[in-house]
């Protein structure tokens, strides 16, 4: 490396990129943490509206899917507006979802504020993540990649606090998590722009979604594993805390939310820890170590024992992250650049529409059968998934071509 290194870019007001990358990592750990922060309220809405398991699930789904279609239709807009007014935008209609979390009495109040918030979600996530890339090219991609599972565990954990021991079970968390945007509306008010406003705004908004002829043996391979990590994601986000109340004969929240934080934390750490990894070695540690770690977990269930059943949960997130981190790896570079967005939307429809149908699913099952036995069928599938990845992952890994 030359004795002389040029200094740190600074964004157009002179803040330097440390700071803005601060900044925008602090957002998008926020806006995940606000994602997960009604996991462990999800009890004391069931329990005050007389609601279904089915309808918490549905409540789960349509942020998901609202997700889904911000990531689509909104995730490139930032390119055209600049990094800032999507940035701020997202945190606008955050905050208003908030206030609808705060007002809500019954279940359509809060399937609107959950459509609100998986839509700013996506929006934030789209402009953020190339924000991100702007001030810091080198650590961008490792922020992002960690950041929302880290948020989504903090989010879990310090909302289960507050339900816990503190008062308004249903409303305080969304006070502190308005108080966070509005503060960091400023912050991000503060920061210079990085990207030019230019032409073609509207014409962003069209999706495309595709998937190269030369990616589409690889997306075979993973999309097992993807499918597999997402509808563990969304089942735990849903049905988790029920179902570790079953585990653990435990219905605190602060226990449910220790589950749900212990699943997300082990996957941020073994997508740090793989980063340099090569991807196919990657998917070969995700898949075994989400097979082994659901049927840890069921066994923890079955048994009610605690200290089992989380060590389930922590193998399974590392099978979560290394997974993901996989499949993601192993398909996305095989497009050309210009192919590139159009893999990634697929590759969002994908791992979307697997956070929540199968989640509703068992949420529709559990109405008139046992939870223990939807998590049955339900990690079984998981796990038939985790092991058709690993087969494929090996043999594609062994094919003379790779």
């Amino acid at each position: 490396m030359p004795a002389t290194t040029p200094p740190p870019a600074r964004t157009r007001r002179g803040v330097p990129s440390g700071a803005a990358t601060a900044i925008q990592a602090a957002v998008l750990v926020t806006f995940l943490a606000a994602s997960s922060a009604p996991t462990p309220i999800y009890a004391v809405y069931r329990d005050s509206w007389q609601l279904a398991p089915s309808a918490l699930t549905v409540v789960f789904g349509v942020y998901a899917l609202a997700l889904l279609v911000a990531l689509l239709v909104v995730g490139r807009i930032s390119d055209h507006t600049g990094r800032r007014p999507a940035i701020v935008g997202a945190i606008a209609l955050e905050a208003a979802s908030m206030v609808v979390f705060l007002a809500a009495d019954d279940l359509a109040p809060l399937i609107a504020a959950r459509i609100m918030q998986g839509f700013a979600t996506g929006a934030a996530t789209g402009a953020l993540g190339a924000g991100l890339l702007d001030s810091s090219p080198t650590r961008g991609p490792v922020v992002t990649s960690v950041a929302p599972l880290a948020g989504m565990g903090a989010g879990a954990l310090g909302s289960s606090v507050l339900v816990q021991y503190a008062p308004a079970p249903m409303r305080l968390v969304y006070v502190v998590l308005l108080v966070l945007l509005v503060v960091q509306a400023t912050a991000i008010a503060t920061l210079g722009e990085t990207a030019e406003r230019r032409p073609g705004a509207l014409a962003s908004l069209r999706p495309a979604i595709s998937v190269p002829r030369q990616a589409r043996r690889a997306l075979l391979v993973a999309a097992p594993i993807d499918i597999a990590v997402w509808a563990l994601g969304g089942f735990y986000l849903s049905l988790g805390p029920a179902l570790t109340a079953a585990a653990t004969g435990s219905a605190d929240p602060l226990v449910g939310g220790a589950a749900v934080c212990a699943l997300t934390v082990s996957g941020a750490a073994a997508i740090l820890l793989l980063g340099g990894a090569p991807a196919l070695r990657v998917m070969l540690v995700g898949a075994p170590a989400l097979a082994v770690g659901v049927a840890t977990t069921l066994v923890g269930v079955h048994t009610g024992g605690t200290p089992v059943y989380f060590a389930g949960i922590v193998l399974a997130g590392i099978g979560f992250g290394a997974g993901f981190q996989g499949a993601l790896r192993t398909v996305v570079p095989l497009a050309a650049p210009h192919q590139r967005a159009g893999l990634m939307s697929a590759f969002y429809v994908l791992s979307y529409l697997a956070v929540c149908l199968p989640a509703v699913t068992a949420g529709i099952a559990a109405d008139t059968a046992a939870l223990g036995t939807v998590a049955d069928v339900y990690g079984t599938a998981l796990i038939a998934l985790a092991v058709l990845a690993g087969v494929g992952t090996l043999m594609i890994s062994r094919a003379p071509d790779r």
